[in-house]
């Protein structure tokens, strides 16, 4: 019986490239491992990709996390168990919701899955979020270049 956070079911083809994705992300990028780190991962904007463990007991552990990638406009999939997860993360504990937020070498990957899952998700990105997105990135630019407040003094 599918667990009611399950919103569909990811193709075979789709749960095994992100597999994939997270095994390299790991290896060469960063991955927020476990529900708390993936929550907030998600909620700080940083989260690319959501990945779910179909079989967690009790549920309310990541009953919240599809509609917040909704909210967030962050693509999800959902992977049949939490061992495939935490063996994907190279741990020896399963894990019941990992969150990608810099792909590494696995960028193109990446892409194709999320590409294959934003329709499944029900989300559709509006152009608002991604113009915010960059005004943020060119704002944080603004601030580094900015000297500091006792920089500027002469002795």
């Amino acid at each position: 019986m599918a667990k009611s956070y399950v919103k569909y079911e990811t193709p075979k083809d789709v749960a095994v490239k992100a597999l994939e994705t997270l095994t390299i992300a790991n290896d060469t990028g960063r991955v927020r491992k476990g529900a708390n780190e993936t929550t907030k991962s998600i909620e700080s904007g940083m989260a690319r990709l959501v990945l779910i463990a179909s079989d967690v007991e009790p549920e309310e552990v990541v009953m919240h996390l599809p509609e917040l990638c909704k909210e967030k406009e962050v693509a999800f999939v959902y992977i049949a168990t939490k061992k495939e997860i935490g063996d994907a993360c190279s741990i020896p504990v399963s894990c019941a919701s990992v969150s990608i937020e810099k792909a590494g070498n696995a960028s193109e990957t990446l892409n194709d899955v999320c590409d294959k899952v934003m329709p499944l998700c029900g989300i559709i990105p509006t152009k608002s979020k991604v113009e915010h997105k960059e005004h943020d990135v060119k704002k944080d630019d603004k601030k580094k270049s900015k000297p500091k407040k006792g920089d500027d003094k002469k002795e």
